[in-house]
């Protein structure tokens, strides 16, 4: 009897052990998306739609984030919209997107390239919807944002404050 009472004190000693070594695993989740900012303004209408000329397009895309707790993280991706017919502004959106994120047990050099890489590729979906929703009710022409290459940007971004540095 003495070696049943054993065993059982055995397997629970080794749950006890891989429990303690799983909780200290990585783990990164998406909690909210939700739509922190949006505006819209047509500083020229109804003028502006008699205008024959095309519109041009600029896009501005912005990245950020910032810890909110010891492991709870928010993420914001912002595009500002300008249409312009010359030089008179045809609308502008500014939307911000954002995002609350899970992020444990990640080296601090880890983090930072979670919050500008992969989650505002996780956010950009829902931000792009909503500016093309927005623009659409307000029966302008369509208009839907590329796809974007947060990698790329969070490179470029980094080579430019490390240029800014050395200046």
């Amino acid at each position: 009897m003495a070696e049943e009472n054993q065993a059982p004190e055995t397997e629970a000693t080794v749950e006890t052990t891989e429990v303690t070594e799983n909780a200290a695993e990585q783990s990164f989740a998406l909690q909210r998306v939700y739509l922190k900012d949006v505006s819209l303004e047509m500083p020229n209408a109804p003028h502006i739609f008699l205008e024959p000329q095309g519109p041009a397009v600029e896009i501005a895309l912005n990245v950020g984030g910032q810890r909110l707790a010891d492991t709870v993280f928010e993420s914001t991706v912002r595009v500002t919209v300008t249409t312009k017919v010359e030089d008179q502004v045809v609308y502008l959106v500014e939307a911000t997107q954002a995002g609350i994120f899970e992020i444990a047990n990640f080296e601090d050099a880890q983090i930072d390239p979670l919050l500008g890489i992969v989650c505002p590729s996780m956010l950009f979906p829902y931000l792009r919807a909503n500016v093309a929703d927005l623009i659409t009710r307000a029966s302008l022409p369509p208009l839907h944002l590329a796809e974007v290459n947060f990698q790329t940007l969070y490179e470029q971004n980094l080579a430019a404050a490390a240029s800014e540095t050395k200046q």
